[in-house]
């Protein structure tokens, strides 16, 4: 064991960790019902372009969005859900800090299907995680800059924040697969009787 703390190491394990032993096996095989459920009335989601009103993106599906957010914030799908990890928690992140292409809500192909939406949120793991790892320990230190809303904050706090965001949304759907599945279960159970 290190006599000294590997910060980088402690703050990638904090999501690493978290990822590898409580979240990829619970992502892995969404199907596109779940992807597109939508457990309530008027719920944001990913839809073909002109099936809303407010939509935002660049493909043949785009995610609803509006500012100001409606008070109250509408309820979210899996699908819009994922699109938020994947663009607005990562993707941004991962071209400002990274040298990714350049990502917005308006300018993303957002995933009509559970694969698609997947494998982009696998693609945009892969970055932020390398692009955390080369930060080393004295990168995380260095400020975030203009292109965050606190420029003076060290890297290591944005880092952490985006851990906190990936663990609480990505648990979020998570949640929605098992409200999928005990309400389905439960309506295949009531119809069978």
């Amino acid at each position: 064991m290190d006599a000294e703390p590997n910060w980088n190491r402690m703050v990638r394990d904090q999501w690493e960790f978290h990822w590898e032993h409580q979240l990829r096996d619970r992502l892995a095989g969404l199907t596109d019902d779940e992807y597109l459920w939508s457990p309530v009335p008027d719920a944001w989601s990913v839809r073909p372009r002109g099936a809303s009103p407010s939509q935002f993106g660049a493909g043949d599906f785009l995610i609803d969005f509006a500012y100001p957010t409606p008070e109250p914030a509408p309820f979210t799908t899996i699908a819009w859900r994922l699109g938020h990890v994947v663009v607005g928690v990562l993707a941004m992140r991962n071209a400002t800090h990274f040298g990714a292409p350049p990502a917005s809500y308006e300018g993303w192909e957002y995933a009509g299907d559970a694969a698609t939406a997947l494998d982009q949120l696998h693609a945009q793991l892969a970055t932020w995680t390398a692009g955390v790892r080369a930060l080393g320990e004295d990168g995380l230190l260095v400020p975030v800059g203009d292109n965050e809303p606190y420029p003076e904050l060290p890297m290591g706090d944005l880092v952490l924040h985006i851990h906190r965001e990936l663990i609480h949304h990505l648990s979020e759907v998570c949640l929605l697969r098992d409200l999928h599945l005990h309400t389905h279960r439960t309506a295949t159970a009531g119809a069978a009787r």
